[in-house]
């Protein structure tokens, strides 16, 4: 049968401003799956690392989207799925959408792409739902699409890429774990009303700023009041790393996701380089073990090899 070997990115999702609206694709680093088609109606999840993965197709966050495609198709098929899975789960760079999408990518893919990326996207989103409790897109999107993606509406599903200037993104993984479901629970439920409308005016900022390839406007748009000050107190030396990167040269930046990781924006490598020298320096201080990386956007997405 058929086999695809797939590169499935992260993601920085939110964008500061932009909670459950705006998302960001990611060259490094991806997950690495290879998917089989099957000639029976069964879904295979097995694990290639040290992850303990679910096996439970419906508990798995790249086994649900499968067996909801396979509801809708309707033939004698299934899927083999190995997952190597360099994306941390629960590190915030979107390790279950990577899941979700590259699983739905590749399994469209095998069947002669019959699913439409808007498709794709409403078939991985049940996997979120399966990691976090709540179907969101601001992870799949930029995973299936590429670039920088905004979510209009869920229901009706209503994806619009933006275009992006050339950037450097500098990510920090503290290695310590903030699971969405648990980030989600903390959240205020009621907004101020003055907030909301200092929010709306840095998310149309950020995607004016993308779109013009404005690097002052993107910069000045980066502000969450209404997530971050909550969220940041879950993360070590978020205030103080977020300020000296600031001052190093990062045009901004803040939480991914739901984190622990912290991304930065820069116009050019050697800022990211420095922004990076910056996290390094503050948490090998504090004592807290840390991944890093400096990286660029992905156009492309989810990156498809037949074998």
């Amino acid at each position: 049968m058929k086999q695809v070997t797939i590169h499935a990115p992260a993601t920085v999702a939110n964008l500061v401003c932009g909670f459950d609206v705006l998302g960001m694709c990611l060259n490094e680093p991806y997950d690495i799956m290879q998917v089989k088609l099957l000639d029976k109606r069964e879904v295979i999840i097995s694990s290639a690392d040290g992850y303990n993965l679910p096996s439970d197709p419906a508990l798995n966050t790249a086994g649900a989207p499968l067996l909801s495609i396979l509801e809708e198709v309707k033939e004698s098929i299934g899927f083999e799925v190995i997952i190597n899975k360099q994306i941390k789960p629960g590190s915030g760079i979107g390790s279950s959408a990577a899941s979700a999408a590259g699983s739905v990518a590749a399994a469209n893919h095998l069947l002669g792409d019959i699913f439409s990326k808007e498709d794709l996207v409403r078939f991985a989103m049940i996997g979120e739902k399966v990691a976090s409790g709540v179907k969101h897109a601001d992870n799949i999107s930029p995973c299936i699409y590429g670039g920088v993606t905004l979510i209009r509406s869920i229901f009706p599903l209503d994806i619009v890429p933006i275009p992006s200037p050339s950037l450097y993104v500098t990510v920090v993984h503290p290695q310590i774990e903030v699971r969405t479901s648990d980030a989600r629970q903390i959240l205020r439920k009621e907004v101020l009303l003055k907030d909301a409308i200092r929010q709306w005016g840095n998310i149309g900022g950020l995607v004016a700023g993308f779109i013009k390839n404005d690097y002052d406007l993107i910069g000045r748009s980066l502000e969450d009041v209404i997530i971050e000050p909550v969220r940041s107190m879950l993360i070590p030396g978020f205030d103080e790393i977020k300020q000296q990167c600031k001052s190093a040269g990062a045009m901004g930046g803040g939480i991914s996701g739901s984190g622990p990781s912290i991304f930065m924006l820069s116009r050019d490598k050697a800022t990211a380089e420095n922004v990076k020298n910056v996290m390094k320096e503050i948490y090998d201080r504090i004592g807290l073990a840390h991944h890093l990386y400096v990286t660029t956007i992905n156009h492309e997405g989810v990156k498809i090899t037949e074998d």
